[in-house]
């Protein structure tokens, strides 16, 4: 853990108090926000000993936290049951009741709007809700990922208008969540959190708070820069999978393996960070948060050139990507018009259950426009609601040799490790692989079509 220069006495009796209760962890933490995000942290909290008191609109969510009822795959059934059965944590709808919490973490989505453009909305109303409660001795956390300035232009101004004093009545920092579901080796406490406050004392309560639960806390000069740095490292992932992505449209046209080349080039142990291609870029992350950047860049009179190009190149890849399904069903005499297309997962990552901005349902919904009968198959997601990319309801098949066979061609989204891919391949007519999943099938690999 990286350490602050503690700048709170005892004369600073709000600060010090505060900072005294978290220490204790009688600290009463309040969290905006139940979802991917917000409920991991808020567990992680109450396995602590923090009573933690969870916020959400949607009383579906704080009806099944109260009765213990898990729905975030990277949130442990038993662990939830008993600390809601402990009482160390719970849910309402109600926020007047954040005036008990001494802490308040916001956790809300920040999408993009139809043009683009941040989508800050959800920050706001949290921000109009606390800013009603706010009191003397409390700090209030951003961690939703947002643009450079977002914390001090925005939501500090809502708090202020109270009366209340930042860094001296309350305090305000951002920590932005670093969150990678389905991830086995990292979760939300053995993941570095970047922690800026506004003012020193601000910095100082928010990183003990973060240090009660986070193996490596990392302090940064300001809000701003640790905004900055979310982005920033979103960014840099974006830009580096349209790379590759380009390279792999280059390798198709050479007649090479980009496969191969890529698992050549991870050889060398310095100057090389291993990226691989697919279908297109998904999430709440990466396709979303480098405009926050580029949107702000704009304030500045800057373009921001990478970033742009890195998402036309991540959007031209799902084109690729039908263009190469249209290739294979030629080769076999077939037209996508009408024919029979088995997609096989929509999550946008292995191994989860969230089809957010998922390449899946862009590619899907590019199929139903010229024709083709679609069915899925994913292990994760029960159902495919019109929204999202995807205009029609898709309901999972299951995944069958008659299911398999009766599809004119198998196309892999989404590689999850529990589907056996020898046995697609084995009773597939034709398979459009799309992230190298089929790498170990043996037999009858004329089938297989690699991107």
């Amino acid at each position: 853990m990286l350490e602050i220069n503690p700048v709170i006495t005892a004369e600073d009796t709000i600060a010090f108090n505060l900072k005294k209760k978290i220490e204790d962890h009688t600290a009463l933490i309040g969290v905006i926000g139940l979802g991917y995000v917000g409920l991991p942290l808020a567990v992680e909290k109450a396995k602590v000993g923090f009573t933690v008191l969870g916020f959400d609109i949607n009383p579906e969510k704080t009806a099944k936290i109260n009765a213990g009822e898990n729905y975030i795959r990277d949130v442990k059934d038993e662990e939830l049951k008993e600390l809601v059965a402990n009482k160390t944590l719970s849910a309402t709808t109600d926020f007047d009741r954040l005036r008990e919490c001494d802490v308040i973490i916001i956790c809300v989505p920040t999408p993009l709007t139809a043009t683009r453009d941040p989508d800050i909305s959800y920050i706001k109303a949290s921000a109009e809700e606390i800013s009603k409660c706010l009191r003397a001795g409390q700090l209030v956390t951003l961690e939703s990922t947002t643009y450079p300035g977002t914390t001090q232009e925005v939501v500090l101004p809502m708090l202020e208008k109270t009366g209340l004093k930042v860094g001296k009545d309350f305090f305000l920092a951002f920590s932005p969540e670093r969150v990678d579901p389905g991830n086995k080796r990292f979760n939300t406490k053995n993941t570095s959190k970047v922690v800026g406050g506004v003012t020193p004392y601000c910095l100082e309560i928010a990183y003990t708070l973060y240090a009660q639960t986070i193996v490596h806390v990392v302090p940064v000069s300001s809000p701003a820069a640790a905004e900055l740095t979310k982005v920033f490292e979103n960014t840099y992932r974006a830009i580096n999978i349209a790379l590759v992505n380009e390279l792999m449209m280059l390798c198709d046209r050479m007649g090479l393996d980009v496969w191969e080349i890529i698992e050549a080039a991870s050889t060398k142990p310095f100057g090389f960070h291993t990226f691989y291609p697919g279908p297109g870029v998904g999430g709440h992350c990466i396709p979303i948060d480098p405009f926050y950047l580029t949107w702000k860049a704009r304030e500045y009179d800057f373009h921001t050139r990478f970033i742009d190009l890195a998402w036309e190149i991540n959007v031209e890849v799902s084109r690729y990507v039908i263009n190469k399904i249209y290739r294979a069903l030629n080769d076999h005499n077939k037209s996508v018009k009408d024919a029979n297309i088995l997609v096989l997962g929509v999550a946008y990552k292995k191994d989860i259950d969230d089809v957010r901005e998922s390449p899946a349902l862009a590619i899907i919904e590019q199929l139903l426009r010229a024709g083709a009968k679609i069915s899925y198959h994913d292990p994760y997601v029960p159902v495919i609601e019109p929204h999202g990319g995807c205009s029609v309801r898709l309901e999972n098949t299951q995944l069958t040799p008659e299911q398999l066979a009766a599809s004119d061609c198998v196309v892999i989204i989404t590689d999850h490790s529990i589907i056996d891919y020898d046995f697609v391949v084995e009773h597939a007519q034709l398979v459009v692989d799309t992230r190298n999943a089929t790498k170990n099938v043996k037999k009858m690999r004329e089938k297989i079509y690699k991107i």
